[in-house]
């Protein structure tokens, strides 16, 4: 549908405390002309889900620097499934260990965005997700 506006949620699940990095990632995708929600932190994948049904997504990007990835996006993902929102894009992006990534495609997350990623390239990557041609 041409002109629809890219719904994105940012969430910050887990126990982790910084946001500059989501925020900065909200900025850039709502300076490309997304409509960018940001649940703020502390959330559980629940509450992610939750939101993520309530404002009608197309992607969400998770931000985890807490080391807590390898549980909360898995379980996101199974919420997400057993809601029908199985569609959804899911990003991830914070402190992941490489050799984690694998397990986290595998269980569905869409990329993995590590520190030093361009947000032009995690623009890029919402935008052709979404099916926007770039």
């Amino acid at each position: 549908m041409p002109g629809k506006k890219i719904r994105v949620l940012i969430a910050k699940p887990g126990l982790d405390g910084h946001d500059r990095g989501a925020k900065i990632i909200a900025r850039a995708l709502r300076d490309a002309g997304m409509e960018v929600i940001y649940t703020g932190l502390r959330q559980t994948p629940e509450m992610i889900a939750s939101a993520a049904a309530q404002e009608d997504v197309d992607v969400i990007g998770l931000s985890i620097l807490s080391g807590a990835h390898n549980t909360l996006a898995p379980q996101l993902m199974e919420l997400l499934k057993k809601n029908g929102m199985g569609d959804v894009t899911v990003l991830l992006g914070g402190t992941i260990p490489e050799a984690d990534i694998p397990a986290l495609k595998k269980a569905g997350i869409a990329e993995v965005f590590l520190p030093g990623t361009s947000t032009q390239d995690i623009v890029t990557f919402v935008q052709r997700a979404a099916g926007q041609k770039v």
